[in-house]
Formats: C-alpha cells, structure tokens, sequence
C-alpha cells in the first residue's frame, strides 16, 4: 500500500494503521514540534507477509543528518506499538519539498515563532538548471505578522532554516527555507 506525504493509508487494517500511527507520531530531532507526518516525510507504511513492519521515509535534503535519529526513533515506536520486525526504508523519489508540510504542520512552526516556508519554486521536468544567483525570500514576521523583515544570516541553528530579524517588533525568527 502506498500513501503520499500528507495522507493516511488507504487500504486499513488494524495492523497497519497501527504502523501508520506509530510513525505518524514520531517528532522530527530539528524541529520537535511537528511529526513525520507533519513535516511531509513519512510516505509508505506496510505491514509485509512475514510481519515485518515496512516504514519509508524521504530525507528533507541529500545528506540530511537528522536521517539516523529518525530511523532509530521510527523503530522505536514501531517496537512499542507490538512490531517485532521493523524495516525503516529510504524513498528517494520523488524527492522532498517543502510542499509536502502540512497545514497543521505551517500552524505549528509558527505558533512556535518558525516562520514557515512558502511555496516551493517550481522547475521544468529533465535537468535541473544551475543557477549561482541565491534564491531570497522575505518571509513575514511569525511573531507580528509584519513583512518589513530582513536577512541576517543565510544558515540558521540548522542547515535547512535561515535567521531573520522583524524591522517591526525587532525579534528574530527562524524561517524554513522552501525547497
């Protein structure tokens, strides 16, 4: 059975929406206030004919560090929900976007003052053309609202975020960059 980020299975049974569950429920290392599902990662759970519990999950980049801690901790739930056998997989492709965040999960990030990513930019099938221009976004401020916010640097305390400043209120925010 295979789902897409931001949906639960289709073909249920009490096994296998207990799978779905278990892993739906694991938080992300880097932003613990969303889940796997929150954050659009988790894509496929199958309970095998062997009952192996089968979890896959697409990196948020190539390389991503919080990947080993994930797995760890999809086994780990997997195990408590009465899976003996667990197997979490790698999903390559399609590969991950910033638009796979759920609404739940946009509401979460800035209730916790994060400002969320907007739309993904979106490219032609076949190469992905280089570009050596950065790509900017000025996110609004997730703590006023305000636009007037400016860049202070392009990495944050993780790789996949980037460090702003509110002109209005003067706070700075995290904000998730699209991808």
């Amino acid at each position: 059975m295979v789902t897409t980020a931001h949906t639960e299975p289709t073909e249920v049974d009490g096994a296998t929406e207990r799978l779905w569950a278990a892993a739906a429920s694991v938080t992300d290392p880097e932003l613990p206030m969303l889940t796997l599902a929150d954050l659009g990662i988790l894509r496929e759970v199958r309970v095998e004919a062997d009952g192996t519990a089968a979890v896959w999950i697409t990196p948020t980049y190539s390389g991503c560090p919080a990947m080993a801690e994930m797995r760890v901790d999809v086994d780990r739930a997997a195990r408590a929900a009465g899976f003996d056998r667990v197997e979490v997989r790698t999903a390559l492709s399609p590969a991950w976007t910033t638009d796979w965040i759920t609404d739940e999960g946009r509401r979460k990030l800035t209730e916790h003052g994060i400002s969320a990513p907007g739309e993904a930019p979106r490219r032609p099938a076949g190469p992905v053309p280089l570009t050596l221009a950065p790509t900017r976004t000025v996110p609004r401020c997730p703590l006023c609202g305000a636009a007037d916010t400016e860049e202070l640097s392009r990495f944050g305390a993780t790789s996949c975020k980037s460090l702003h400043r509110c002109r209005a209120c003067l706070e700075p925010f995290e904000h998730v960059k699209e991808i």
